[in-house]
């Protein structure tokens, strides 16, 4: 109220104090502030009367072209720009408002000073000067055409009268307040358009109250005081973070600071509350946006599970399980990625939809500086990863495959693939199950989009002399290294110990993760895929190790519709090709729970 006192004043004196200096300059160049224009004399009448309840100079002309203008002034050029630039600012009149210098007025159907009798409060109930979107047209919505029958406090036209004396940042409040409490989804910018009006009108029905679309006093103070009320409880405050150069408003009563990890500030659940709170601000370019897009989603507190959205300069991932959701923003602007993510469980679903629609809306980055990443001690690993203090997602186990067509078909063994909730090929190509032999112990796995292996299994059609050379190429610590490594032994025997016909022995020391790598002759055709070992009563020596013979394997990928390439005979390769050969046909398997 304060405020609406301080603008009347200056509606009432800033005009009349500036009078003199107008008669002193006849000279200076006299100016509108034009605010509307209606096709018809009575209709441009009708809005004047509304305009004259709160400004003091409203004049209307007819133009050139036949239309007829309703005009604020005369004014000084300078004294015109700045009572635009005030009025828009406090949103009282239509932003298409703009400074007219009078050359296409003509005879004038109303001066200062000469504003007919004012009508009853019934006829003034017409929409008063608001700030429509420019394809909008200016006549009132149906529904505020008539006017409703006056509320408790305030007749609409009062109400109308004294929502006009808002500022910018007062309607701002009520937007705020509006969508906080579910009634309004636009942007707040304090224009009270058909949307705002619409909002207004549903929370006005919510409340039993007749839904005019005009909010009275009375109504807009219930509707701040109880958004106060919510925030107060949540905690609700704009924090400046200095070092990170972010501004956003958290929930204070839920999270505390806790410490830096850069490129993260963490904010901490409070007494319980099982809400975290994560600042993100480090220096970079796309390369490191698309980087930090990735590395997200490897954390726990990011569930595979929900919309992902990346562009060129920023990215929004959502996450959501039984346990566990959360919404993660970064943007990249001059050099500096800077962000926040919110995480909390599913049950609070209805409070934290309000906090993260507070923290969109005042998430602001300033500055030129991110987080030091000098700032904490950390290890090279964690340097390098950015993930220092969070928990990474691991898969439950990781095995090798065999790439098998231009398309990133997997062979791998049917043991990699039991039980998983989800399967991914190389760290991020999500893949499904197409077929699997529970017998023979393989599975085929398709990605759910098609990659590009370098190279693409060749299989051995012929036997190969016992005792040759033989390596596999596999993942022997799954996750733990970038690239698979091969491991060199010796073909000791075309069957198995029972004498399966489908099994090759091997004289080789692997570990599990190496099950469903190929294994390569000297000429880098595979002659089996390796796998699992045997985890029953029976304890091999370290050196013995199985493979499936190839004929087994191109047999069943006929069955799924894969042609296999078949190997044409060559001489052995160098090692340094055959490790090349090798990394290029083998896919980390990787299952999820």
């Amino acid at each position: 109220m304060m405020k609406q006192a301080i603008f009347l004043l200056w509606l009432g004196s800033a005009l009349p104090a500036a009078v003199p200096v107008w008669a002193q300059e006849q000279s200076e160049t006299r100016v509108w502030v034009q605010i509307e224009a209606r096709p018809t004399e009575a209709e441009a009448d009708e809005r004047a009367r509304a305009y004259a309840e709160v400004f003091p100079d409203v004049a209307g002309y007819r133009l050139s072209s036949g239309w007829y203008a309703i005009v604020l002034g005369p004014y000084g050029t300078d004294v015109a720009r700045l009572r635009l630039q005030d009025l828009l600012a406090a949103g009282m009149i239509p932003r298409d408002s703009f400074i007219a210098d009078g050359r296409a007025f003509r005879e004038p159907f109303l001066a200062p000073g000469e504003l007919p009798p004012a009508p009853d409060a019934e006829a003034l109930a017409v929409p008063g000067p608001e700030m429509l979107p420019e394809d909008e047209p200016l006549d009132a919505p149906p529904a505020l055409e008539a006017a409703p029958a006056p509320l408790p406090d305030e007749t609409p036209a009062e109400a109308r009268r004294s929502e006009a004396l808002l500022i910018a940042s007062e309607r701002q409040e009520l937007q705020a307040a509006l969508q906080w409490f579910g009634f309004y989804g636009a942007a707040i910018d304090g224009a009270f358009g058909p949307g705002t009006r619409a909002s207004m009108a549903a929370w006005q029905e919510a409340e039993g109250a007749e839904a005019t679309g005009i909010l009275t006093a009375r109504q807009r103070a219930e509707l701040l005081d109880r958004y106060g009320r919510a925030q107060a409880e949540l905690g609700l405050e704009t924090v400046t973070e200095d070092e990170a150069g972010i501004r956003i408003t958290l929930p204070t009563a839920l999270v505390g600071f806790d410490r830096y990890d850069p490129p993260f500030v963490h904010y901490a659940p409070k007494d319980g509350s099982g809400v975290q709170v994560m600042l993100i601000s480090e220096p970079g370019d796309r390369g490191a946006l698309y980087g930090l897009y990735d590395i997200l989603q490897t954390l726990e507190v990011v569930p595979p599970e929900g919309t992902r959205s990346r562009t060129e300069t920023g990215f929004t991932i959502e996450g959501r399980s039984a346990d566990l959701a959360s919404y993660t923003h970064v943007e990249l602007a001059g050099g500096l990625l800077k962000g926040y993510m919110l995480v909390w469980h599913p049950g609070d679903d209805e409070r934290m939809a309000r906090v993260l629609t507070a923290m969109q809306s005042s998430f602001r980055p300033f500055g030129d500086r991110a987080l030091d990443p000098g700032m904490v001690e950390m290890t090279e690993e964690q340097r390098r990863g950015m993930l220092a203090g969070l928990e990474v997602r691991k898969p439950r186990q990781s095995r090798s495959g065999i790439f098998v067509d231009p398309k990133g078909a997997v062979l791998t063994t049917a043991e990699a693939v039991a039980g998983c909730g989800r399967v991914t090929i190389d760290r991020e190509h999500e893949a499904t199950v197409v077929a699997t032999d529970t017998a023979l112990g393989m599975a085929l796995l398709r990605p759910v989009h098609p990659m590009a292996p370098r190279v693409t299994a060749s299989f051995r059609s012929t036997e190969a002399r016992l005792g040759s050379p033989v390596a596999v190429a596999g993942y022997p610590y799954g996750e733990a290294l970038p690239a698979p490594t091969l491991t060199f032994g010796a073909l000791d025997a075309l069957t198995g110990l029972d004498g399966e016909a489908d099994l090759r022995r091997l004289r080789l020391a692997s570990r599990p993760g190496d099950a469903g790598g190929p294994v390569l002759d000297g000429s880098g055709a595979v002659l089996g895929m390796l796998v699992a070992p045997e985890t029953g009563e029976r304890r091999l020596p370290d050196e013995v190790s199985f493979a499936l013979a190839p004929a087994a394997l191109t047999a069943r990928l006929s069955e799924a519709g894969i042609e296999p390439r078949r190997a044409e005979g060559s001489g052995a390769l160098a090692p340094e090709d055959l490790v090349r050969l090798g990394d290029g046909m083998t896919a980390l398997v990787s299952c999820w729970d």
